[in-house]
């Protein structure tokens, strides 16, 4: 059996995601829209998983939809240091509800 390693990465702005690099997380700090579309695109072959923040999520919606079907990148939001948007919770909400069949995860 052949392993195959794929890095953690995060996208998002400079506020919100340097912190992580403390964690080995490597950090793409982008400040446009198009500078994180083309980020992305350069990750994706390389990353398993990919934070994106979810000002981002929100922005590159279709991009990211491209990603929905394959094992990955797995691509999660996570809330910015602007605050939470509920993006993340709703993707998760969503996924769950299609594997199992039914809406298991409530609001707050």
């Amino acid at each position: 059996m052949i392993l195959m390693y794929k890095k953690i990465g995060m996208l998002g702005g400079k506020n919100s995601i340097l912190p992580f690099k403390g964690l080995g997380i490597d950090v793409f700090p982008v400040t446009d829209l198009e500078a994180a579309k083309k980020q992305l695109e350069e990750m994706a072959p390389d990353y398993g998983v990919i934070f994106i923040t979810e000002r981002i999520v929100e922005q590159l919606e279709s991009e990211i939809a491209h990603y929905d079907d394959h094992v990955t990148p797995a691509i999660i939001p996570i809330p910015s240091s602007s605050g939470v948007l509920g993006i993340g919770m709703d993707r998760l909400k969503k996924t769950v509800e299609e594997a199992i069949g039914m809406a298991i995860l409530q609001d707050d």
